[in-house]
């Protein structure tokens, strides 16, 4: 189904596309691919399943502090607002023009809760403090490809350093990293748990947890609690996930 383009707009890293559909809105660089995707009715509400995925970590400890790489159009810094309104969002996000997008496009909340600072990932990780944050989202892409730096060594360090002692990192990977490679030894170094997630659209989700704990069961009642405040289907999602350590 075709889309109608609402809006579009250039900076020095290429083009930003805006295109409605009959239900959703997405934004796009340039591509065939989908960088934000939102129900126009619920703006709030993560539609790509990996996305989704991606906050399955608030199931076992509800973060008061969560940082957001790659800010997009703002759904996972929407979500988590809608889904905790006490908690406070850092979102980092490279090009100013994508922030203003999601201002006025994508219903990006205008929070007190809400911090967004316009910088490299890498940068404004190197300058947190130790230990400031409970949970890390990283879904860093450009028009064409994941951000290396997702797959770096020093990345894993950096994000390890700046959680909390019982934090979670989640990571949104265009294709499944070698699970015998660096960057799985890094991870395994630095954190007690590994979990991963495989979506329909074969994005791999990693998941790395400060801490031991028990895996939940997909029927577990706090998953049903957690649908009726974020309706993203918790029980599906957490049944095909899959622990590593």
């Amino acid at each position: 189904m075709k889309g109608e383009i609402i809006h579009y707009t250039r900076d020095a890293l290429g083009g930003i596309l805006v295109i409605d559909y009959r239900k959703h809105r997405v934004m796009t660089f340039d591509s065939v691919f989908e960088q934000s995707k939102i129900d126009r009715r619920k703006p709030h509400l993560p539609v790509h399943e990996y996305s989704r995925a991606m906050l399955l970590p608030v199931a076992y400890a509800q973060p008061s502090h969560v940082t957001v790489l790659g800010l997009g159009g703002g759904v996972m810094a929407s979500a988590l607002l809608h889904l905790l309104p006490e908690c406070q969002i850092h979102a980092v996000e490279l090009r100013s023009s994508v922030l203003q997008v999601a201002r006025e496009y994508f219903s990006l909340p205008d929070s007190a809760n809400l911090t967004v600072t316009v910088s490299d990932a890498r940068d404004a990780l190197g300058r947190m403090p130790d230990h400031s944050t409970h949970l890390i989202l990283a879904d860093m892409y450009n028009s064409e490809r994941m951000s290396p730096a997702q797959a770096q060594r020093e990345f894993i360090r950096q994000s390890s350093r700046v959680l909390s002692d019982g934090g979670w990192l989640s990571i949104n990977y265009h294709r499944t990293p070698d699970i015998n490679g660096p960057l799985f030894r890094q991870l395994r170094a630095e954190f007690a748990v590994l979990l991963l997630f495989k979506s329909k659209t074969n994005n791999t989700v990693i998941f790395a947890s400060k801490r031991p704990f028990e895996t939940m069961h997909a029927r577990d009642p706090a998953l049903v609690a957690l649908e009726k405040s974020l309706p993203i289907d918790w029980r599906r999602l957490m049944a095909r996930v899959i622990r590593l350590t």
